[in-house]
């Protein structure tokens, strides 16, 4: 059976390497289309540019930016309101816009909780993404922003609470731990087969490698613990977005 296509929608450049690099370069190898939304920085700064390698190295394609600025970075958006600040109803037009003009079958994005961390941006663009996942199936809702188009499934990134022993080190490193129980987990994929071009799409990040953001924490641990903050991919399903989901998925 054919991947369906796939469109991860990510609140910083470096998100989608960290949290999806292993599934988007999963389905590119399997000829599916995938692409990335990156809710916040410019393209014209050295992180929208970042961005731009990453994406090449997992095959998601051309940048997708919606230019808001990081809530702790102003100048990430040089004259752009924070994410947070923006009208609503405005940020997720954007994005429906975005979801009609590639048409994806499969969307992924932050948990409710926001990943591990739970940076205001990864909570803000969790809700941005649930309101225009549905709305973009809804031909009176933004109807200037394209002809209406549903994805069968939206998939949230998140870490079950069996994943905390192989996190150790980024807690240690004082990273939040914003985990789940297992049992919400609906989809546990296996990416140490892309693990290598997954961490060179971490690595395309260099300016948080260099300021010791994740990223660059990460680069620091031995192999093995990196391997196992990498190697697995961790999602719950939200069926409930369409009823015509039908069997279209990530694949195990």
């Amino acid at each position: 059976m054919a991947m369906p296509s796939l469109l991860g929608v990510f609140a910083h450049p470096d998100d989608e390497s960290l949290f999806a690099g292993g599934v988007l370069a999963r389905h590119a190898d399997a000829g599916a289309r995938t692409g990335v939304v990156t809710a916040t920085w410019a393209p014209d700064t050295p992180r929208g540019a970042e961005l731009a390698e990453a994406l090449r190295i997992l095959g998601a394609g051309e940048r997708r930016m919606l230019g808001y600025a990081d809530d702790r970075v102003p100048h990430s958006a040089p004259g752009g309101p924070r994410l947070r600040d923006a009208p609503l109803d405005e940020a997720v037009g954007r994005l429906v816009a975005e979801i009609r003009r590639f048409r994806p079958q499969v969307v992924v994005t932050h948990d409710a909780y926001g990943g591990l961390t739970g940076h205001p941006d990864h909570v803000h663009t969790h809700r941005l993404t649930t309101l225009a996942v549905q709305a973009a199936g809804l031909e009176r809702l933004y109807p200037d922003a394209g002809a209406p188009w549903q994805p069968s499934a939206l998939y949230l990134a998140t870490h079950p609470h069996s994943a905390l022993p192989a996190l150790g080190e980024l807690a240690r490193a004082g990273k939040g731990m914003n985990t789940v129980p297992d049992e919400r987990v609906t989809t546990t994929v296996d990416v140490r087969p892309w693990l290598e071009r997954k961490w060179a799409a971490v690595l395309a990040h260099r300016t948080e490698v260099d300021r010791g953001a994740a990223p660059g924490l990460i680069a620091g641990f031995p192999a093995a613990v990196r391997d196992g903050i990498l190697g697995t991919e961790w999602f719950i399903r939200q069926d409930a977005v369409s009823s015509v989901a039908g069997e279209s998925g990530l694949t195990v």
